[in-house]
């Protein structure tokens, strides 16, 4: 099939809820892509975050062959030797007291259950997001989520949640006094949809002290910033600043979808048998994708790797834009300009990146273990993007 032919079948049958790149993927190897026409690009934007080892990592793919071949699922009704060697790795690499897993299939998925956990812990409902944040689509998850373009037509339906400016710890604490029916403070770390946007380490300590006094739980959604990304495998050891729940997924299990909540002790204390259940989280292919993405994260050093990719991305065009934000493979480029026209001149450079909710912010999300010259690739390719692309007004 042609590339028009694949685009045209697909438009006819999809439900249209993504704009598109205008190429169709045929396959990938590391940090590159092939599209259907044989053209190659350096592969930045990831897949939106997911692949933190490239793509097809030959130790995944062939965990996943084994595993195919032996049983593809049965569910948590039984035991499971993938299902145990995921969860004593992930446990071996989350931080200290946050070794109790819950497995779904999705950062959404993982940041509901995450909810729920919290408001059984404490006994209330409501609920403290940020400005700019971004927690998944499905309605308990979208009610954290910020912006009246998500909520406008499911406001009746949606829990109770206040916002506030992220990195404002006195907004919290007015929040907190003003609502003391507060169940849970949810965030990201590092706001990557809102521009790549970070805070100091003290706001988080600040957090952490405002959920403790006033009796509501804390939770890091690290879907994006988890599994290495940021230059550990949870942010928190970053921070040193620890929640009580933890969400992650996109990276887990290097594109298989996978969904994780890591759970402090005294809130896994509170989970029973019957308060969570999912059919297909946890599953047998899944797991081995999971243990096979995290043992070759940890073998290799990649969440250290992560630190160096930064810091060289940032040597190699830092000179030519506002700002770099972000934290390890986690980068957003603040232009003088708007982002769309240069991600469209980096494809023409043969680089795949992503723009933001900020419309002059470009998003980079490479694999941990890229390597310099693929950072020195994108650092020329993004060199003649600018230049190619429109001069501000």
């Amino acid at each position: 099939m042609t590339t028009e032919e694949i685009i045209a079948l697909e438009d006819q049958f999809q439900i249209p809820t993504y704009k598109k790149m205008p190429i169709a993927l045929a396959r990938g190897r590391g940090s590159w892509v092939w599209d259907e026409d044989g053209a190659r690009y350096l592969d930045y934007y990831g897949g939106h975050c997911v692949t933190p080892l490239g793509h097809c990592p030959p130790a995944v793919v062939e965990a996943i062959r084994r595993q195919a071949g032996e049983l593809l699922f049965y569910s948590n009704v039984v035991y499971s030797r993938p299902r145990a060697l995921a969860s004593a790795l992930l446990a071996e690499m989350a931080p200290e007291g946050m070794r109790h897993v819950f497995f779904c299939n999705s950062g959404a998925e993982a940041n509901e259950t995450a909810l729920k956990m919290a408001r059984k812990w404490t006994g209330k409902s409501g609920l403290i997001a940020m400005e700019g944040g971004f927690h998944g689509r499905t309605l308990g998850a979208l009610a954290a989520t910020w912006g009246e373009g998500y909520h406008a037509p499911y406001r009746a339906v949606l829990p109770p949640t206040h916002f506030a400016p992220f990195g404002d710890a006195d907004a919290v604490e007015a929040l907190l006094a003003a609502h003391p029916d507060t169940a849970a403070v949810i965030l990201e770390p590092i706001q990557s949809m809102a521009g790549v946007a970070v805070a100091p380490a003290a706001y988080f300590r600040r957090l952490r002290s405002l959920c403790d006094a006033h009796g509501a739980a804390l939770i890091f959604d690290e879907v994006q910033t988890g599994v290495g990304r940021a230059g550990a495998f949870s942010i928190s050891d970053v921070l040193g600043v620890y929640p009580d729940l933890i969400t992650m997924a996109k990276s887990l299990a290097s594109g298989v979808p996978v969904g994780a909540v890591l759970a402090s002790d005294r809130m896994a204390a509170a989970v029973r048998v019957g308060d969570q259940g999912t059919t297909f989280g946890g599953g047998m292919l899944a797991m081995a994708a999971l243990h096979a993405t995290l043992r070759q994260i940890a073998d290799a050093g990649l969440a250290e790797r992560a630190a160096a990719v930064f810091a060289r991305l940032r040597a190699g065009v830092g000179a030519l834009v506002r700002e770099v934000r972000g934290a390890g493979c986690l980068v957003g480029l603040a232009l003088d300009r708007p982002a769309g026209p240069v991600v469209e001149a980096l494809r023409a450079q043969g680089v795949l990146a992503g723009t933001s909710g900020p419309a002059d912010t470009i998003r980079l999300m490479p694999p941990l273990n890229t390597t310099d010259d693929e950072v020195d690739f994108f650092c020329e390719a993004f060199a003649h993007a600018l230049a190619a692309a429109p001069q501000p007004a």
